[in-house]
């Protein structure tokens, strides 16, 4: 494709107060003109510029979302089909309108941004193409305060987001090690994982925006073709960076203090650093570029100076109080277009030639075997794969051999003594198959090592025989006993010799206060009847509530990981401060003696001590920094433990309310009403009581699901986009709920600290925290 200019446009900011005498677009829609009156008041002498005029690739001016995606990023995301990397990057001050630009709102199909639109015109073109196969992935990265997150971290992926994050450079670019990435295959599915991500970004309350965003927010869109015709099988990969920056401000206007000036301030020196990267890089002269200035500018390094179309949208305001931001804006879109970038193809090929020498090689190695085995007159050995036919032969000699109708199995080559063994194998798997399903139509299995169900039994046992019942049961009403897998298979004559042996002797086992280890117990429940609590409780935490049980291992696991901490910690603080009394108690036995043998003084009358206590004054100096720090860590850890195990004990909870309303529906409700708890029915699962289950109509969730499904088919292409945002929409509202239900306050605290500023600091650095955790794990059990 050769050397191209990054494309820059401006979209502006559409408001009621546009300084019209101010800002004068051109005639071509490509130049921006901007004009200032002259300060009278700094006298007749004044050269201050009044005027500046830029030259873009486009002016969006009172234009829809629909016409600024086909003018920005259309062409890019398709050629990003055919193997070219782009990047669509939107810059500007807070509150001008770059997240509306980049992702949009979703009050409205028409208002979606550049990412929902980008992510229809790939599976767009994905369901049209023939011959080559797509694969889609999704990441989502946050740069905030210069520390890497992943915005999709809670959502389940392939382990990767627990590792920890950094940007790293190998030869095929730069890539954010330890940011999950996740397989999509609709398009409603990617939208799930944009909204997901959303709703973790970090936004604050600001002078400029109500909602204003206090990161970086890089989405990315992995595309991966591979073609079938082509016989070196050629495979075309593909990324697009869309990149919401968060929005340079002035501190002197906004007044921001606390954490916003602290975000405020992180945020204009990484702006400031990529500006530092655009200016070298549209110079010649540069041979060093420092993209490792920070973490925005290392992640960007392809895409403003690798293989990529890039284009830049610069998002300004039309008022004139905010003329000193846009004439920056605009400088920077300007310094941007200059930069140049070589996009190409990224293919990659299968090494036919080493295939093809493969294949050479076992041909002439089969050669060698068939002249060896002729030298020795073995002439019916065969080395091909086994047919059908020969599959069917070994079979059924396998089969005779075990009913003894032959004594032993001809062998001929490796291959078919591999599959005397496969056949042997699934012999075994079909008997074991057999025996299982018989002794599951009579008995309920409880694994021998489940201590709790076994002796939950034993009390049963106990109980029957306090009531005078026991003796009434026969061994095979109330136990049978079968040897575990691990011990070998039993016969089915063997089951019956042993159950034999049980009925002779039932009253001696009656009394047995234990039973056997090493065995499978099988309690004489009907198949029919409901199985234990416990016994239920653990398959619902296998089946239906896996999820909640893996959140709940989950924060258990960091409440430990936080206790571990903060026990190592409190030790090294008691440490530290009995050094410092052992410190102190050496220079006053230091000063004591020095006192009783004389002191030496300067000329200046200052007490002259040895080398020994002054290094003993300097280590108890920083023991005293080391303590206070591993105080403040301490405290800052018993926040956390608080509030992690509040959010145990509320999984914890919640696992046992969702398993009694689990097995309920799944064993207590009659037969006739199961049918109304099948998908598609009116009642919804885990919603209702018992005894309500027949006078339960259709709840308004369903109602709105039936009344989009009747409206939208004068619009197609937006059920995905209004299926992923319900579902967004009821994460939320379920994320609300718990914030709201939160009873801890650091405020409250305060009385017993000696700052009230210390927990409303202490509230601030946990915010974002508790935010993410809440939309991330605990979406899923509201």
């Amino acid at each position: 494709m050769g050397a191209r200019f990054v494309h820059t446009f401006v979209r502006v900011k559409p408001t009621a107060d546009f300084a019209q005498e101010m800002i004068k677009f051109g005639p071509d829609n490509k130049s921006i003109d901007i004009y200032i009156k002259k300060d009278a008041r700094k006298g007749v002498v004044n050269n201050r510029q009044t005027d500046w005029s830029f030259r873009l690739d486009g002016v969006l001016h009172n234009t829809s979302q629909e016409l600024a995606y086909e003018t920005v990023a259309k062409k890019l995301v398709s050629e990003a089909l055919i193997g070219y990397n782009g990047t669509i990057m939107c810059y500007g001050q807070t509150g001008a309108g770059k997240t509306y630009t980049m992702t949009g709102a979703t009050a409205e199909y028409k208002h979606r941004g550049i990412i929902p639109r980008a992510i229809q015109q790939v599976f767009k073109a994905a369901a049209h193409s023939v011959d080559p196969f797509l694969t889609v992935r999704i990441s989502y990265l946050e740069i905030y305060n210069e520390t890497l997150f992943d915005l999709l971290a809670t959502v389940a992926s392939n382990g990767t987001s627990d590792m920890q994050m950094a940007v790293v450079d190998c030869p095929q670019g730069v890539y954010v090690k330890g940011l999950s990435v996740h397989a999509v295959s609709h398009e409603e599915d990617a939208l799930n994982l944009l909204f997901e991500g959303e709703t973790n970004r970090v936004i604050t309350e600001h002078t400029l925006n109500k909602n204003s965003s206090r990161s970086h927010c890089i989405f990315t869109i992995y595309i991966e073709s591979r073609f079938r015709v082509f016989s070196d099988g050629k495979c075309v990969n593909s990324k697009i960076n869309l990149i919401d920056l968060a929005g340079s401000e002035r501190l002197s206007k906004t007044g921001s203090e606390g954490q916003v000036l602290k975000e405020a301030t992180y945020i204009n020196k990484s702006l400031s650093f990529l500006e530092q990267i655009i200016v070298a890089l549209a110079d010649p002269k540069r041979d060093h570029i420092p993209f490792r200035q920070s973490k925005l500018t290392h992640v960007l390094k392809d895409s403003l100076g690798g293989n990529c179309n890039t284009v830049l949208v610069a998002n300004i305001c039309g008022e004139a109080v905010h003329v000193e931001e846009t004439l920056s804006s605009l400088r920077f879109a300007t310094r941007m277009k200059w930069i140049t970038t070589e996009p190409v193809i990224n293919e990659t090929y299968d090494r036919e030639g080493t295939v093809k020498a493969l294949e050479k090689e076992i041909l002439l190695l089969k050669q060698e075997l068939a002249r060896h085995n002729s030298l020795i007159n073995r002439s019916l050995v065969t080395y091909d794969p086994l047919t059908n036919v020969q599959i069917a032969e070994i079979k059924s000699q396998v089969h005779k051999y075990l009913t003894g109708d032959i004594d032993e199995i001809d062998i001929v080559n490796i291959r078919q003594v591999q599959e005397v063994f496969k056949q042997f194998k699934l012999v075994v798997s079909q008997q074991e198959h057999e025996v299982e399903s018989k002794l599951r139509s009579k008995y309920a299995l409880i694994d021998k090592n489940d201590f709790v169900t076994i002796a939950a039994l034993q009390k049963v046992k106990a109980t029957f025989i306090s009531e005078g019942i026991g003796n009434s049961l026969s061994v095979r009403d109330l136990v049978g006993i079968l040897p575990s897998k691990s011990q070998g298979t039993v016969s089915t004559k063997d089951l019956d010799v042993k159950e034999g042996a049980r009925n002779q002797d039932t009253a001696s086992i009656d009394t047995e206060p234990d039973l056997p280890t090493s065995v499978c117990v099988f309690l004489a429940f009907p198949c029919s009847s409901p199985p234990s609590k416990l016994v239920a409780f653990e398959q619902f935490k296998e089946e239906g509530g896996s999820e909640i049980n893996r959140i709940f291992k989950e924060n258990k696991s960091i409440l430990l990981a936080r206790k571990r901490r903060s026990s190592a910690v409190a030790q090294r603080v008691n440490f530290i401060k009995r050094e410092i009394e052992s410190i102190r108690k050496t220079l006053e036995a230091q000063k004591q003696e020095r006192w009783q043998q004389g002191e030496y003084v300067d000329d200046k009358g200052q007490i002259i001590i040895d080398e020994e206590e002054f290094l003993l004054i300097m280590k108890l100096k920083d023991l005293k920094e080391e303590y206070r720090s591993g105080y403040a860590e301490l405290q800052d850890l018993k926040a956390e433990i608080q509030y992690c195990q509040h959010l145990v004990d509320q999984c914890r909870n919640k696992l046992i309310s969702e398993f009694e309303i689990w097995y309920s529906e799944s064993f207590l409700i009659p037969k006739d009403m199961q049918e109304a708890l099948k998908p598609g029915g009116n009642i919804r699962p885990g919603m209702i009581p018992i005894n309500r289950v027949m006078c339960l109509e259709e709840d308004e969730q369903e109602r709105f699901e039936r009344m989009q499904e009747t409206t939208l088919p004068a619009c197609p292409a937006s059920v995905s986009f209004y299926k992923a945002k319900m579902k967004m929409d009821q994460k939320v509202i379920s994320a609300d709920l718990l914030l709201k239900t939160q009873s801890w306050s650091f405020s409250l605290l305060a009385p017993s600290w000696k700052d009230t500023t210390e927990a409303l600091n202490l509230a601030g650095r946990y915010k974002n925290w508790v935010f993410r955790r809440v939309t991330g794990l605990h979406n899923s059990i509201i």
